[in-house]
């Protein structure tokens, strides 16, 4: 990893959107690592390295919501800063962490980077 890029991690089941997401926080700057489920993205933040980022979907596979992944990260990384990018209704945001940000699907750079920014990751 680059010492100027900063880490993160896209947690998406769909392949496609996880690829957009991957595209775009790249292209702002992160290397990113993918997880298909919310068990795959703890298994990165279990790794060591320092994670700038959770960028996650709520509906996730295997039994562990977005809205749990991230409660689990502010809970045990509170370092890390979360974004959650849904189609569900914004009312889901409401279960989120206090600190994450929520941005409706589908998702924009523009999005992504005002999320940044408000997250202090600009």
């Amino acid at each position: 990893m680059s010492a100027s890029r900063r880490l993160a991690i896209v947690a998406e089941d769909e392949p496609v959107i996880r690829m957009e997401a991957v595209a775009i926080l790249d292209s702002l700057g992160f290397e990113v690592l993918e997880a298909d489920c919310a068990h795959i993205a703890l298994g990165h933040l279990n790794c060591g390295k320092k994670i700038h980022l959770l960028y996650t979907d709520i509906r996730m596979p295997g039994g562990m919501s977005g809205v749990d992944l991230a409660h689990a990260v502010a809970s045990r990384w509170p370092e890390t800063a979360i974004i959650v990018c849904s189609g569900c209704m914004p009312e889901a945001a409401e279960d989120l962490p206090e600190d994450a940000h929520f941005i409706s699907k589908p998702c924009a750079e523009k999005l992504v980077r005002k999320a940044l920014t408000a997250l202090q990751l600009h």
